[in-house]
């Protein structure tokens, strides 16, 4: 990386090394950073409301697999349907048949509105099986997802992918894998609203660690994709459908996570009991 006329040309190379067909990559790393740190994180909280760390664990399998399931599901649904209505099974194998030869993908193609679904899911599932109050786990594991969602957005920097607008601001990037047009690094801004959100949350719960049910959840919920909503006016659309929208698929998939943020903030205290 380096700066020529105020702009920063990026152009790393987001697989870290390959040995035969297998590639680490910077993104698979942030993304197995987001789990472990969440995981320890997690761990004080849990500890200190006396809870066991086989609940955690067993809650961070549901979780897991919520995410991977959710985000991918969402990003196929939701952004690409057309083509996956054809192909459902490449929303689920990481290989295709390409003029009947066969062809590794991997799994190209995340939705962080999916893993949002796929989490909440999970968390539904958990607290069925272990009879645990969802809206106790949900308050709990909000705590830790802007910081999990800071490390996925730096690993779509690495990637080169999500890239912003064109922009003339002495921060811009060029993404060479894309084009020589600086632009606004979209990812960073939202890594770092994240991470904010996580220090907002975090001080909250230390200050007050008994709120009402459901209240750390809906604060997450509005700042969060509060944060998503503004941001998305620097991003490039994800794909051509949405350019003749006024506000594009992630805006829209966000406004029904902060209205339940704000139904979750000012209900009245009795309604937790529903």
């Amino acid at each position: 990386m380096h700066a020529i006329l105020n702009v920063i040309h990026w152009n790393i190379d987001p697989v870290i090394f390959e040995i035969g067909s297998f590639g680490l990559r910077y993104y698979a790393l942030c993304f197995l950073a987001a789990f472990v740190v969440s995981y320890v994180l997690m761990l004080q909280v849990f500890k200190k409301e006396g809870k066991t760390q086989e609940l955690l664990d067993q809650l961070s399998i549901y979780i897991f697999l919520g995410t991977l399931i959710g985000a991918r599901l969402g990003h196929c649904l939701f952004y690409e349907f057309d083509y996956y209505v054809q192909h459902p099974l490449e929303m689920i194998l990481p290989f295709r048949m390409n003029n009947g030869n066969f062809e590794l993908t991997g799994f190209q193609g995340l939705a962080s509105h999916g893993g949002a679904l796929g989490i909440l899911t999970g968390l539904f599932l958990f607290s069925r099986k272990t009879k645990t109050d969802f809206i106790w786990i949900a308050d709990r594991l909000v705590l830790v997802v802007p910081l999990a969602g800071a490390f996925v957005r730096l690993g779509n920097f690495f990637n080169s992918e999500i890239i912003g607008l064109p922009s003339s601001l002495p921060w811009a990037v060029v993404f060479e894998k894309h084009d020589m047009v600086p632009r606004h690094p979209g990812q960073l801004y939202e890594a770092i609203a994240y991470v904010i959100i996580f220090f907002i949350m975090w001080s909250m719960y230390r200050k007050n660690a008994k709120p009402k049910a459901g209240y750390f959840f809906g604060i997450f919920l509005v700042l969060l994709f509060g944060a998503r909503f503004f941001l998305e006016f620097f991003k490039e659309n994800q794909e051509a459908f949405e350019n003749s929208m006024k506000f594009n698929m992630g805006q829209l998939l966000s406004i029904p996570f902060m209205l339940v943020g704000l139904y979750l903030i000012f209900r009245k205290p009795k309604d937790s009991k529903k």
